[in-house]
């Protein structure tokens, strides 16, 4: 259980980092702005600052989790799991307001959400068990 725990931790924490890149490095590419909505060349300069500090938001997410992932596995039990936790469950808080403020980015606030829930749950079996 504390194999897949991780796996999915990992998953949460390079899903949030590629959310870094596209939101902090890669925010004028046409890509990046069809992925999150952004219309034009105007809106998508008008945005970039709000896009890059957002962007590290999510990238001490996956610090976050990552720091916790490596104390839990080198005995500092308590410490690991704190951050973990804290860490997966602000990303499944940030994606449910995404997905409650943003409806049309529903598929986005899954693809945020899914990964830290998961881990989160089987996390809790692991430390129950």
């Amino acid at each position: 259980m504390l194999l897949l725990t991780m796996i999915f931790g990992g998953l949460a924490a390079a899903i949030h980092i590629y959310i870094f890149v596209l939101e902090s490095a890669a925010w004028d590419r046409a890509s990046t702005r069809k992925a999150f909505g952004i219309r034009s060349d105007a809106e998508a300069a008008a945005t970039r600052p709000l896009a890059f500090n957002q962007g590290f938001y999510n990238l001490f997410l996956a610090i976050l989790v990552g720091l916790g992932m490596v104390l839990f596995l080198a005995g500092s039990s308590v410490a690991g799991a704190t951050l973990f936790f804290a860490g997966t469950g602000s990303m499944c808080a940030a994606a449910l307001v995404l997905l409650f403020s943003s409806p049309q980015l529903a598929r986005a606030a899954f693809t945020q959400l899914a990964a830290p829930a998961v881990g989160i749950i089987l996390g809790l079996f692991a430390l129950t068990s």
